[in-house]
């Protein structure tokens, strides 16, 4: 039963599709504690976050724990990739920590739209975003500031910071740059086998 819970806590498909399978069996309370170990994977301290299984962590400078939480998540929101675990995203958002230290406008641009973001979620009855549980409630959240500059800067920062990090690049398939290898054209230009 215990590799049959682990699959399901890693969202892989279960060895049988049939109506005997584990995920039928599954009570109400073994649901609700699944739940609470997946949405709880950030730690929030004093100048730093964590992962809750405490394999990463991050030091803040600038900002505060709770706002750099929230911009993981929200990062986590903006390009969901299951694959790719939150220290991923802490390092995509790290730059607008070193930001902030720096320019205290921008900081307090981040602080007033975390705070933003998370009166929103009072008014859809969540103590804040990060505690808003489900994916589609915190995107709902996400599309309500999505003209806001705010949201544009973290959107447009994840572009580069999220996507250009090596790890992500093994992750999606992407075996980096090709010219110092003599281009594509002799080498994996027409070998797409998912086409």
């Amino acid at each position: 039963m215990k590799a049959e819970n682990e699959q399901a806590l890693h969202f892989t498909k279960p060895q049988s599709q049939t109506p005997q399978s584990s995920f039928a069996k599954i009570t109400r309370r073994e649901l609700l504690k699944r739940s609470a170990a997946i949405g709880g994977s950030l730690i929030v301290g004093s100048g730093f976050i964590a992962g809750s299984t405490a394999s990463w962590a991050l030091e803040v400078k600038s900002l505060s724990p709770d706002t750099m939480a929230t911009l993981v998540q929200m990062a986590r929101d903006i390009y969901p990739h299951d694959s790719m675990g939150d220290e991923i995203y802490a390092a995509a958002v790290k730059a607008h920590d070193d930001k902030a230290a720096e320019d205290s406008e921008y900081k307090t641009m981040l602080e007033t739209g975390v705070d933003s973001l998370n009166a929103a979620a009072k008014q859809m009855g969540h103590a804040s975003y990060l505690a808003t549980g489900w994916e589609a409630e915190r995107t709902e959240l996400l599309k309500s500031i999505e003209s806001d500059g705010f949201f544009q800067t973290i959107r447009g920062g994840l572009v580069v910071g999220l996507y250009n990090q090596k790890a992500v690049w093994d992750a999606l398939g992407y075996e980096g740059s090709s010219y110092e290898k003599g281009g594509y054209l002799n080498r994996g230009f027409d070998d797409i086998k998912w086409l």
